[in-house]
């Protein structure tokens, strides 16, 4: 099991910026995505790595760390461009704020993307990967639908 410190681990801006790079690049990095939105501020184009899952035929993100500047930028802008690859779409975000369906979204997660088990327990909300856990820990992410534009 990871450690629980309630940060992500040092090395993930290196291999958030390898990320970007490669998906510049139209190479595609497993299921993960790059979702680009314009800074709440500043309104510069800000990359993120996500991975979205589909829950009942639906796409959405989830942000571990609500608090976070991709999470942020999202609720400022509603919109971006989501890169797979070569793949661009522009999308619309809204949080989803009704509680069953941010909690069956949440709890589909440790299915849909075990990889990234580990960094929900590093950072403290969940122990395992167990669906119940996550579930659990519903009201402390943010989760955002993704819609085609």
């Amino acid at each position: 099991m990871a450690p629980t410190t309630g940060r992500l681990p040092v090395w993930l801006p290196l291999v958030n910026r390898l990320t970007r790079g490669l998906t510049r690049l139209g190479v595609r990095v497993g299921p993960v995505c790059v979702l680009t939105v314009p800074g709440r501020r500043s309104g510069v184009p800000r990359p993120a790595p996500v991975t979205p899952i589909t829950v009942d035929g639906r796409r959405y993100v989830i942000a571990g760390l609500p608090r976070g500047d991709w999470a942020r930028n999202v609720r400022a802008a509603g919109r971006g461009e989501l890169a797979a690859g070569r793949r661009r779409s522009q999308v619309i975000l809204t949080e989803v704020t009704d509680p069953g369906l941010r909690r069956r979204v949440v709890r589909a997660f440790p299915a849909e993307v075990p990889a990234g088990v580990f960094f929900y327990i590093r950072i403290g909300l969940v122990t395992s990967a167990d669906p119940d856990e996550f579930e659990a820990a519903a009201d402390r992410v943010a989760v955002f639908e993704i819609t085609p534009v």
